[in-house]
């Protein structure tokens, strides 16, 4: 009885409740219910989580031509390098009060609202600023020597869960710079108001200045519009966080196909870098899963408690666009180090958010 008294006043909050009602739920298990999606990105938004990632693997129907326009229309007739991309034209969304309850948005971000997007459309990264929410993506997958269209955008709505409306009628980024493909866009905004843009693939990462309304790449103090700062073995999937007066700055490595795939990191004490890999702390267990990686970070509001939020292929999956989100703890070590992530078959437990000040 005194049991069953202590659990009945432990539920008498809303976080309570919540807490309870997730008691026995996990993290990853509820996210493999979702589908097949890939490089989350989260981030508290309106007093929830929420999480915005590529959709991997969304079928095998094509959308009818009268959801293009007519340039998007002759973009999806030229050169694809896979015809898989030819289904990326939308993003979801998932929101949670506890990190294990999701509710799915549907196409917070859809090819009918940015004009010059055609197919492609991945890795979005999510900022709240101004009083408004900016989605960063990358379309149209373009390479080297292509001439149309395409790299990384930014869209904007009131709502974290959109529509977002293409704010440029262009990429912000269209082209290849210090040979960082423009894919795999990441937005950190600093303590002291600066905005980076960190993103790359190919091999290659860049970090630019952004200005405070997010739209345009404005030059650093020594002019620099795009500087490299690739570290050893960086592949893609940039990210960064900031944790007592340190720069973290994270990326995927090896092939995002196979069980090389993980995540490795590097200390600095400016955004800017230099960045010099410390280690791995993301990689596959084969009694889990493989392929984990192209991820991002959440720190709960108010703590030092993180938790790395990524994809990873479930074993038994042949397909390389079966991936699946995931989330377990990350935690540091007394002198800051990041310490080896270990990724678990059924993922965090239920963590409500505690309620806003009034």
């Amino acid at each position: 009885m005194r049991h069953w008294k202590r659990l009945w006043w432990a539920c008498a909050s809303w976080t309570g409740v919540l807490a309870c009602m997730g008691a026995h739920a996990q993290s990853n298990v509820e996210l493999g219910k979702l589908g097949w999606y890939a490089d989350p990105e989260a981030h508290v938004f309106a007093g929830q989580y929420w999480i915005y990632p590529t959709s991997s693997d969304p079928g095998t129907a094509p959308r009818p031509a009268s959801d293009f326009n007519p340039q998007q229309q002759k973009l999806r007739e030229g050169h694809v390098i896979h015809p898989v991309y030819l289904l990326h034209t939308s993003l979801d969304a998932f929101s949670s009060p506890d990190l294990v309850h999701w509710t799915r948005h549907k196409d917070v971000l859809d090819v009918r609202n940015v004009p010059w997007a055609a197919y492609a459309i991945w890795a979005p990264s999510a900022v709240y600023r101004n009083g408004k929410y900016y989605l960063f993506f990358a379309a149209n997958d373009i390479q080297k020597t292509d001439t149309f269209a395409g790299g990384i955008g930014v869209a904007v709505s009131d709502k974290p869960g959109g529509p977002f409306i293409d704010a440029l009628g262009k990429p912000l980024v269209g082209r290849f710079e210090n040979g960082a493909q423009p894919i795999d866009p990441m937005v950190f905004q600093d303590s002291d108001g600066s905005v980076y843009l960190y993103y790359g693939g190919q091999g290659h990462c860049n970090v630019a200045r952004l200005s405070s309304d997010l739209l345009h790449v404005i030059p650093m103090q020594d002019g620099t519009m795009f500087r490299e700062i690739t570290p050893a073995n960086y592949v893609e999937g940039p990210f960064m966080l900031k944790r007592n007066g340190t720069y973290y700055f994270m990326w995927s490595e090896g092939d995002w196909g196979d069980a090389s795939y993980g995540v490795a990191y590097a200390r600095s004490k400016s955004p800017e870098g230099p960045f010099v890999r410390a280690g791995k702390i993301l990689t596959t267990d084969p009694k889990v899963a493989n392929g984990p990686g192209h991820h991002s970070v959440l720190q709960i509001p108010g703590t030092d408690e993180f938790y790395i939020v990524y994809h990873r292929h479930p074993l038994g999956t042949t397909g390389i666009n079966q991936r699946v989100l995931a989330i377990d703890r990350m935690r540091f070590d007394a002198t800051g180090n990041i310490l080896p992530v270990a990724i678990t078959p059924d993922g965090v437990p239920s963590r409500p958010l505690a309620p806003p000040a009034r």
